[in-house]
């Protein structure tokens, strides 16, 4: 009889604890601070209209929302959301890498919110992918076993998107923990960090590189000036300061935008943490820069600069990459932050339009009749972008983000009522 009490007691106690957790979720989805902001205004209509687009597209199929021919299967929804946006993600794996295993703790204040950025990019812009593919229901083949080749450039990245996504899930849930105090999880999670950071990062070099080795499929499809059989080392090294650049201008919007939740560490040491990235920015370019070169001599094709599309190459490699190095040199001598925000700015322009080059617009160069986005594509893409900044805003003013330890979020982060509420109920 007692024990059928203690039993009816802890189940009441367990459901008690599911209600006050399923009123504290309820109390988080609720909007903070103003909701008819310029900014909700803009981006919710994009995402309202960009949702109607996507339904209208898995409805009445490609053809009717974009501009994809059997001679161009990939478009922008490819070219920018996926190569663009993985590429912007490498923040998250070159910040890791710098913070846990060559422990410059300089920069330890940014690595929540650089893995937070990097997960995000991942889930919105691989998931794009499903956007563009005629039968989008396949794409779980590589994962389940149906009908995949080992030897498939896919089938690596495939793997490599969805095991990156989880250690980059793992990388970021301490502040999850924290944010809902499950201190036994918290350690737990932060048990697996190395792990997951040491495994991020050989699946991030791998990845990067695997999405330039899937135009070495195509060499006869993309301008002379842009295929390389260096294409995987390519992209893998844009990567660096791809993702550096964005950490700089995430860094940059973060720091005005989120003001208050930014802790006194991150507030001291910020103007030194983006004169650093610049410096990381600087070294990346120029091995880029070095093996466009070397990939220039080797190729021989001198005389194409001479055309229409070398003029379109020396713009992206000359105004994307060489004065971008000068840009940072400079800021980094005279120590200016603002021209480290707006070169890193630029920096990010040139890797689109890198992206951009390789994946449509220098690919079937030659055909009579070119690609051009349709407009569904590129609101669509817009909603994408949206959506990831909307759910990026609602971790940060949830979640200690900009704190690297649960004692800091406790004496540096706003206190948010609801949270206070419901510990207490569940304590």
């Amino acid at each position: 009889m007692k024990r059928k009490n203690n039993d009816t007691g802890r189940a009441r106690n367990a459901l008690h604890a599911v209600r006050e957790f399923a009123r504290f979720l309820a109390s988080e989805m609720k909007p903070k601070g103003k909701i008819g902001t310029p900014f909700n205004v803009i981006t919710g209509t994009i995402i309202v209209v960009g949702i109607a687009l996507i339904a209208i597209r898995f409805y009445l199929g490609l053809g009717a929302v974009t501009n994809l021919s059997q001679d161009y299967p990939w478009g922008i929804l490819k070219g920018f959301n996926l190569f663009v946006g993985v590429a912007f993600a490498g923040g998250a794996y070159v910040l890791t890498f710098v913070v846990y295993i060559m422990k410059l703790k300089k920069y330890e204040p940014i690595v929540r919110v650089t893995v937070l950025n990097g997960f995000l990019a991942y889930v919105f812009y691989a998931g794009a992918l499903l956007l563009e593919l005629g039968r989008p229901w396949n794409v779980v083949n590589p994962i389940i076993g149906n009908s995949f080749g080992f030897s498939s450039v896919l089938f690596l990245i495939a793997w490599h998107f969805l095991l990156y996504i989880i250690c980059e899930f793992i990388e970021f849930s301490p502040a999850v923990a924290e944010w809902l105090n499950w201190e036994k999880a918290r350690r737990v999670v932060e048990k697996m960090t190395m792990v997951t950071v040491i495994f991020g990062i050989t699946l991030s070099t791998l990845h990067q590189s695997g999405l330039g080795a899937l135009f070495l499929l195509a060499p006869a499809k993309i301008h002379p000036l842009w295929y390389s059989n260096y294409i995987p080392v390519l992209f893998f090294v844009s990567s660096i300061f791809a993702g550096l650049s964005m950490v700089i201008i995430e860094s940059t919007f973060t720091h005005k935008v989120f003001h208050d939740k930014i802790g006194n560490t991150l507030r001291a040491s910020h103007d030194d943490i983006l004169l650093g990235l610049a410096k990381g920015c600087i070294g990346a370019l120029f091995a880029y820069l070095f093996l466009k070169v070397i990939e220039m001599v080797h190729g021989g094709h001198w005389d194409l600069l001479a055309t229409p599309m070398g003029y379109w190459y020396l713009v992206e490699v000359v105004g994307f990459v060489v004065l971008p190095i000068f840009l940072f040199g400079a800021a980094i001598r005279r120590r200016s932050v603002r021209l480290v925000q707006f070169t890193s700015f630029f920096t990010a322009l040139g890797v689109i339009l890198n992206r951009l080059n390789v994946s449509v617009i220098a690919f079937k160069w030659y055909a009579p009749v070119r690609y051009y986005p349709s407009w569904i594509e590129i609101w669509v893409t817009l909603a994408v972008i949206s959506m990831e900044l909307w759910v990026f805003r609602w971790v940060i003013n949830r979640m200690p983000v900009f704190t690297e330890h649960p004692k800091a979020a406790k004496e540096e982060i706003i206190p948010v009522a609801e949270v206070v509420r419901w510990k207490a109920s569940a304590s």
